[in-house]
């Protein structure tokens, strides 16, 4: 059974912006993220951080079908 990463960036250069995306919605929610590793967030911190990048995705995509 091979594995199968769901996190994988299919357009190599998304990578930057995705980063970039995670940065500006960490620091809107008051989470201070660093380059590279991260793991000494609580999981609030990282739920906050993704939780709000959610929001953007899916503001952008209403914003976008008006």
């Amino acid at each position: 059974m091979s594995s199968n990463n769901s996190n994988k960036i299919m357009v190599p250069n998304a990578r930057e912006a995705m980063n970039k995306f995670k940065m500006e919605a960490a620091n809107e929610v008051g989470v201070n993220l660093k380059q590279g590793y991260n793991g000494d967030l609580t999981s609030k911190q990282a739920g906050s951080v993704g939780g709000q990048m959610v929001k953007k995705m899916i503001e952008s995509y209403e914003n976008g079908m008006k």
